[in-house]
């Protein structure tokens, strides 16, 4: 069955169309769930709940945007449902962009490319330090970073305003820059223990 005839189908309540669009679509919504909240358990039942959400609002699909890119929209504001219920206070994002808060100094130019973090960073460093930030930071980095919205787009999403959603992605990047430091200097810490060991074996 195509996917148009099933969408059509299944907003007619026909229950074997809604599974072929399950079977279509599903991996897609886990594999997005997953990357914003880093727990396969948690991505499960997200994954569960936007098709729960889908199911009530299939109806309402006019065909505007692809329906992919419609279907993700509704599983990332499932998500952040998800992560506003249990959001930490270092993550209020109600926090506010003047001065810049590291330094004391004048604001940055918040929300334009971080030429630190670009460049040849290993992906499973990256992958691991973007699992250890906070869920707040995290949404929006995925958000803007991976999946490549827009800031106003973000603050739509996320009840907040354009600035907040800046700022809240320039923290996250800079705690994300601590993170990859510490486990850089972690790994070249074990490097040279090991050649110490090695030489002191020889020796």
């Amino acid at each position: 069955m195509p996917e148009a005839e099933a969408i059509r189908r299944a907003q007619q309540g026909d229950a074997a169309a809604f599974e072929r669009i399950y079977q279509l679509h599903s991996r897609r919504v886990y594999s997005l769930c997953l990357r914003m909240v880093s727990n396969t358990a948690e991505a499960e039942d997200l994954t569960q709940e936007a098709f729960l959400q889908l199911f009530r609002k299939i109806s309402s699909f006019r065909g505007e945007s692809a329906f992919s890119t419609w279907l993700h929209r509704l599983s990332v504001n499932v998500v952040l449902m998800k992560l506003r219920k249990k959001r930490m206070p270092e993550t209020s994002l109600e926090e506010t962009t003047d001065p810049d808060e590291e330094t004391g100094g004048p604001r940055r130019d918040f929300g334009v490319a971080d030429l630190q973090l670009t460049g040849s960073v290993d992906r499973v460093n990256l992958q691991r330090a973007v699992e250890q930030l906070p869920p707040g930071y995290r949404a929006i980095f995925v958000l803007h970073d991976v999946q490549g919205y827009e800031h106003n787009e973000i603050a739509e999403i996320m009840g907040c305003s354009i600035g907040n959603s800046k700022s809240q992605l320039h923290k996250a990047r800079m705690r994300l820059r601590e993170l990859l430091h510490e486990t850089l200097r972690n790994q070249a810490r074990e490097q040279r223990q090991a050649v110490k060991s090695e030489a002191a074996g020889e020796g």
